[in-house]
């Protein structure tokens, strides 16, 4: 097994950035798609990405990290994440986060649709959690895989003034009323504060590579 070189599984910027930072400090070589040339029409793959249909997030992760570590020769890391709505019931699936307001929706119309289906609630009625899970792959076989649900905050009633960040179109309306900030405003320590799903699964694959490799971190 290669450990240098490891294949982000996603063509989101934003994820390919929080999947890198987990591998912060290791003795690996991030490297997306497009820097592979696995991305686009060039190898008959465009439309033929994993079908996300796992009943978990982390059967979706695996999914994703198995399809593509099958493609090449070496260790891939996918993952695959969603938004916890108690209130809403049968009504909202975090697996369709991303889709929920139809496949076309962008990051706006997907804020304004969930804000429509919040607008009845009120206080703790808003309280909504994220779910995220982590896989790697190599070879088509599954290495790791890891679940976690994060720390709990309330929908905000229109959105903060943080930055927005294409693709995590969620968190600029997601607030924690403790650090007073919506998520996309919080810094690495009011993360760890959190213990945020993200700073959980740093710890967890930090020690699998480490443990793989016989290093301590």
């Amino acid at each position: 097994m290669d450990v240098n070189n490891l294949l982000l599984a996603t063509s989101n910027p934003a994820k390919q950035q929080r999947l890198g930072w987990l591998l912060e400090g290791l003795s690996l070589a991030p490297v997306t798609l497009d820097e592979l040339g696995l991305a686009g029409d060039e190898l008959g793959l465009a439309g033929r990405e994993p079908q996300e249909e796992g009943a978990t997030h982390e059967e979706n992760a695996c999914l994703k990290a198995e399809f593509w570590s099958s493609r090449r020769d070496g260790l891939v890391i996918s993952s695959d994440g969603g938004l916890v709505i108690p209130v809403l019931g049968d009504r909202w699936a975090s697996l369709r986060t991303r889709r929920f307001a139809g496949g076309l929706a962008g990051d706006e119309m997907r804020v304004r649709r969930l804000l429509d289906l919040m607008e009845p609630y009120d206080g703790d009625e808003r309280r909504a959690s994220w779910v995220e899970a982590v896989a790697i792959a190599d070879r088509g076989q599954i290495l790791g895989s890891w679940q976690v649900e994060g720390a709990t905050g309330l929908l905000l009633k229109r959105p903060g003034s943080g930055p927005r960040v294409p693709g995590f179109w969620a968190f600029s309306i997601w607030y924690f009323p403790e650090l007073e900030k919506s998520y996309n405003e919080l810094d690495e320590g009011e993360l760890e504060v959190l213990n945020d799903h993200w700073i959980q699964l740093k710890r967890l694959v930090q020690t699998f590579f480490h443990q793989r490799t016989g290093t301590t971190g």
